[in-house]
């Protein structure tokens, strides 16, 4: 690092380019989350299909109900 002192041009150079960077940083993150939250959505709505096309089959095809084991007479 320099030892010497900045001048007052150069300091707010620096905090300009800081700036800027930061700027495009935040940009690179909010589209980042943007991306991730659809690809979610997308999931989501992958997911609400599939088990919605699974309750209505379910619906068409009822349960076969259970056979009850029948109880042993006791004497």
């Amino acid at each position: 690092m320099d030892d010497q002192p900045k001048t007052a041009a150069e300091m707010k150079e620096i905090r300009l380019n800081r700036k800027l960077a930061q700027n495009v940083e935040g940009i690179k993150a909010m589209a980042d989350i943007a991306a991730a939250d659809i690809a979610i959505r997308k999931r989501t709505a992958d997911l609400r299909a599939m088990r919605l096309a699974k309750e209505a089959a379910d619906r068409d095809k009822p349960a076969e109900p259970k056979a009850k084991p029948k109880k042993k007479k006791s004497s």
